[in-house]
């Protein structure tokens, strides 16, 4: 149940509608369903203000489409699907009820998958996602529409690393204004810390592992924002967009969703 769901129910619980015990055995419904290869968790809207997030890598395409229908059956009106393929998504899709079918979109560069509208923006400003180079653009949409699909505004500034800092420069403001920032970066990752310089909001670094063989995969990058020198930084891991864009959403949302 949503947090905004418990709200009306309660509601109707004071205005004598809905009767004490009736609204007990509405609360008192389990907290997930057992699948057998997985056990989604429907409780966690009400009690982290958003819902269960889907890693598709791994599942197959029948274990997603199931844990979908759960979390749909349950009231989600949107599910979000992290790192699933092409190929993949398409087999979802034809898996899903025809309304929920309808309702999935899926993002290429992303590998991100969605299943209902995203909501309307709720946060109390807005997030920066700023990408070091066009590279980078894989994991900078799945922070983006991770942190769209928790209810928060988005800026993208693409392609706006160090070798080229003008190009940062020229986007200050939007920077500046943001209530957090994601900073995106492969190579030797310094973007995060020149961020961090520029503004007073938290600076979330997720590295990439785009770069040439001294990077490792991302771990220069990694090292390198783990020991930036600007203050309000934190780091996450390589890759994680995901966790990059929870986290810059949990920020746009502070004091919101135990309202």
């Amino acid at each position: 149940m949503e947090m905004r769901d418990l709200r009306e129910l309660l509601s109707t619980v004071a205005s004598g509608d809905v009767t004490v015990d009736e609204a007990m055995h509405r609360l008192s419904s389990p907290s997930f369903e057992d699948l057998g290869y997985a056990k989604p968790d429907l409780d966690r809207s009400r009690r982290q203000g958003v819902s269960e997030v889907v890693y598709g890598a791994g599942k197959t395409a029948e274990q997603i489409a199931g844990i979908i229908r759960a979390l749909r059956e349950a009231g989600e009106g949107h599910v979000l699907i992290t790192r699933i393929d092409p190929r993949k998504a398409a087999e979802v899709r034809g898996l899903l009820r025809d309304d929920d079918a309808a309702a999935f979109a899926y993002y290429e560069v992303s590998r991100v998958g969605i299943v209902g509208k995203k909501p309307e923006p709720d946060g109390i400003g807005y997030v920066a996602i700023a990408a070091a180079g066009t590279s980078d653009l894989y994991c900078a949409e799945e922070a983006a529409l991770t942190a769209e699909m928790l209810g928060s505004r988005v800026v993208r500034l693409y392609d706006v690393g160090v070798s080229g800092i003008h190009r940062l420069l020229a986007h200050v403001d939007d920077l500046r204004g943001a209530t957090a920032v994601v900073a995106i970066a492969g190579m030797e990752g310094a973007l995060a810390s020149v961020i961090g310089g520029l503004v007073a909001s938290p600076v979330i670094a997720c590295p990439t592992s785009v770069g040439y063989g001294a990077s490792l995969g991302g771990l220069a990058a990694l090292l390198s924002m783990l020991n930036s020198c600007a203050s309000g930084v934190s780091v996450v891991n390589i890759d994680n967009g995901f966790g990059a864009g929870y986290q810059a959403a949990l920020i746009d949302h502070v004091g919101c969703w135990n309202q």
